[in-house]
């Protein structure tokens, strides 16, 4: 896996024909930051290992649970499907897959932030309460924690969350705004480090 903010897994790459029409690419072109070859050849990946075109929550849990067989990636998994799912139908096909996997690899960093806030965002109302932000944490740890050197004051998804909210929180209202999340990482780069949703960046970070 590619350290950024997406914590996605790589599609294993086809050698099917099956093309992108003509109408697609022109959309993905202005909409992704991938050249039309390489959105040919994350298309047949995504068809060979998800020949409906559509991939089920299940799905994308047996992909990363092949990449954290230490862990519990389950729980995590459900997060970031859900923020791929951007029409939320239950499933994600190769536009939302290709549209969510060029911001989290490609973007810029506030649009990675933007796309990170979506997905500690659990209701959708605009701000991220801690208890949110403890959920996604707990998840990220269930998944990595048995193999990743944690510091102290990280040491549990509680006391990580806690230090977050203490560096982000500036008007101390036990919310964090989408302006105080983008503010708060722009201004100490350490605070990505500790958002950082893809664990080899955790890792290559620390």
């Amino acid at each position: 896996m590619d350290a950024t903010w997406g914590g996605r897994p790589k599609v294993t790459m086809g050698k099917q024909n099956s093309k992108l029409r003509p109408e697609l690419i022109e959309d993905l072109l202005e909409h992704t930051e991938f050249t039309e070859h390489e959105l040919q050849q994350w298309y047949k990946g995504f068809l060979k290992d998800c020949p409906s075109g559509h991939l089920t929550v299940d799905e994308f849990k047996n992909i990363y649970a092949s990449f954290f067989p230490q862990g519990d990636a389950s729980r995590f998994a459900e997060h970031v499907f859900r923020t791929f799912d951007a029409n939320k139908d239950g499933t994600i096909d190769f536009r939302e897959f290709i549209c969510a996997l060029s911001v989290t690899s490609r973007g810029k960093l506030e649009d990675k932030l933007r796309w990170a806030f979506t997905m500690y965002d659990l209701d959708s109302n605009g701000y991220i309460t801690k208890s949110e932000m403890l959920e996604i944490v707990r998840a990220i740890y269930k998944m990595v924690g048995q193999v990743m050197k944690m510091a102290e004051d990280e040491s549990t998804p509680e006391k990580r969350t806690d230090k977050i909210f203490k560096q982000m929180d500036t008007n101390q209202d036990g919310k964090l705004s989408l302006q105080e999340f983008i503010e708060g990482a722009k201004t100490d780069p350490s605070i990505v480090r500790l958002l950082q949703c893809d664990p080899v960046g955790m890792a290559g970070m620390t």
